[in-house]
C-alpha cells in the first residue's frame, strides 16, 4: 500500500490505515525508539504510543513524508519516555553524548524570543542541511536524528570510527559558523 493510500485511510478515519503504518513503518520507528530508550518494551510501548499519535493527528495533518512524519514521532515520544524514565536516575545512552556534541554549534533555548525563534533557527539548520554534500549529510542525520553511536553512524557511510568523528566534529564547525553566519548569537 503506497503511502498516499495509507493517509486517504486515516482521513477516512478507517483502522486500517494504523495496522498498514505498523506493517510498512513500525520497523523504522522500533529502531528510532529502540536507539533511545533501554527496553525493548519500552521501544514497543513508544511505537504502538506513536501509532495513536499518528490517529489523532491525521487529519488535519497531511505529512508529505508518512515515515519522516511517524519517525519524527517515535523520536519525541521515545524522549519524553526516556526524560520521565531517567527523571530520578541521570545517565547512559546517546542522548547525553549528541546534546554535549551539538551544545557549542547550537544555540540552547530559554527566552521567550528564542522560543518565537525556533522555526527559524529549524529553517537555517535545514538549509545548512541541504548544502551539505549527502554523505556528510547522513552522517550528521544518523548521530544527531536517530541517535546513531559514531561507530555505526560511520559503518552506515562505509566510514571508520575516526573518520565519522573527525567529519562530525567539522561538520558542527560549519554549522556553528553558519548559525552565527544567520545572527544566532552563541
Amino acid at each position: 500500500m503506497e503511502d498516499s493510500e495509507i493517509i486517504a485511510l486515516f482521513f477516512q478515519r478507517d483502522q486500517r490505515a494504523v495496522e498498514a503504518c505498523r506493517s510498512r513503518y513500525g520497523p523504522l520507528c522500533a529502531s528510532v525508539a529502540n536507539r533511545i530508550l533501554p527496553t525493548p518494551e519500552d521501544g514497543e510501548e513508544c511505537v504502538n504510543d506513536t501509532l495513536f499519535r499518528a490517529w489523532n493527528s491525521i487529519p488535519p495533518q497531511h505529512p508529505k513524508s508518512l515515515p519522516g512524519f511517524l519517525a519524527a514521532l517515535t523520536r519525541n515520544l521515545a524522549i519524553d519516555r526516556m526524560r520521565a524514565n531517567t527523571a530520578l536516575k541521570r545517565g547512559g545512552g546517546e542522548i547525553p553524548l549528541v546534546l554535549e556534541e551539538l551544545e557549542e554549534a547550537v544555540p540552547a533555548p530559554g527566552s521567550v524570543e528564542e522560543a518565537v525563534d525556533s522555526r527559524l533557527l529549524a529553517e537555517s539548520i535545514s538549509r545548512f542541511l541541504r548544502s551539505l554534500p549527502e554523505k556528510e549529510r547522513l552522517l550528521f542525520l544518523r548521530r544527531y536524528w536517530y541517535l546513531c553511536s559514531v561507530k555505526e553512524a560511520g559503518a552506515l557511510g562505509g566510514m571508520s570510527e575516526g573518520t565519522a568523528s573527525s567529519l562530525l566534529r567539522r561538520t558542527r564547525n560549519k554549522l556553528k559558523k553558519h548559525l552565527e553566519k544567520e545572527g544566532f548569537v552563541l
